[in-house]
């Protein structure tokens, strides 16, 4: 497979302007808020093979970094799944997540190039956003979302990357309002908006702890167990 090409990042979130750009954010957010009651077609985790899929379950090695939350833990990439367009963020939940790029890219390819944009950012896990009600329940979406997760799983655990789902619910509305507050003009808004969603999704993901994103692991057992001692070396470096 040819080597992925160099991600262009896009230059609105300069080194230093941390601090203003986590203030303006703080300005529209909510505080996080409690784990809510959903509907049982609601997120759902993909069961490792003997069943055991909820974050009390998980062995340590497969929690996501933002439950860890220790200085050792590397980047986590956000993506915002689209028809057309896939918006990708990179954090580490010690500063604000900075959007990345956009993708115009679809099926095979594009799941590919998420991994390869993952391991170029150095990031062990991504967090994709998950289409949600205002009540937790799903949607039509949501199934075309979990769709390409699922195939992303798979491949992603043959490279020792973990792929977790977060209620993306509200983060395209936040991301609006993050561009006005940063001053970035009408016309840039709809090129860089699903990569500013894409940052919203994670920093839901870190605000919150990790307590909402659900793991999406492979059926394939030799693909979990091989995930599983990935991590668990990543976890001792």
């Amino acid at each position: 497979m040819a080597a992925a090409k160099p991600v262009e990042p896009l230059p609105l979130l300069r080194a230093g302007a941390d601090t203003a750009a986590a203030a303006a954010l703080r300005r529209f957010q909510l505080p996080p808020q409690p784990p809510r009651s959903v509907r049982a077609n609601a997120i759902r985790a993909s069961p490792p093979s003997n069943g055991a899929g909820s974050p009390d379950e998980l062995p340590a090695a497969l929690l996501p970094n933002a439950a860890r939350r220790r200085d050792g833990c590397r980047f986590s990439l956000g993506v915002d799944l689209g028809e057309a367009r896939t918006g990708v963020a990179v954090g580490r939940g010690i500063t604000l997540p900075r959007p990345l790029t956009v993708l115009k890219l679809r099926g095979q390819k594009l799941e590919l190039m998420l991994l390869d944009i993952a391991q170029q950012q150095e990031a062990d896990e991504l967090i994709v956003g998950l289409p949600v009600s205002a009540d937790g329940s799903e949607t039509p979406q949501s199934n075309k979302v979990r769709s390409v997760v699922g195939r992303l799983a798979v491949q992603a655990a043959d490279r020792g990357l973990r792929v977790y789902l977060q209620d993306e619910h509200g983060t395209t509305i936040d991301a609006l309002e993050f561009m006005i507050s940063r001053g970035v003009k009408r016309s840039a808004r709809d090129v860089k908006s699903d990569a500013y969603s894409a940052m919203m999704i994670l920093e839901r993901y870190f605000s919150s702890s990790g307590q909402g994103a659900k793991i999406v692991l492979p059926k394939q057992p030799q693909l979990q167990s091989k995930l599983l001692e990935k991590s668990r070396q990543d976890a001792q470096v």
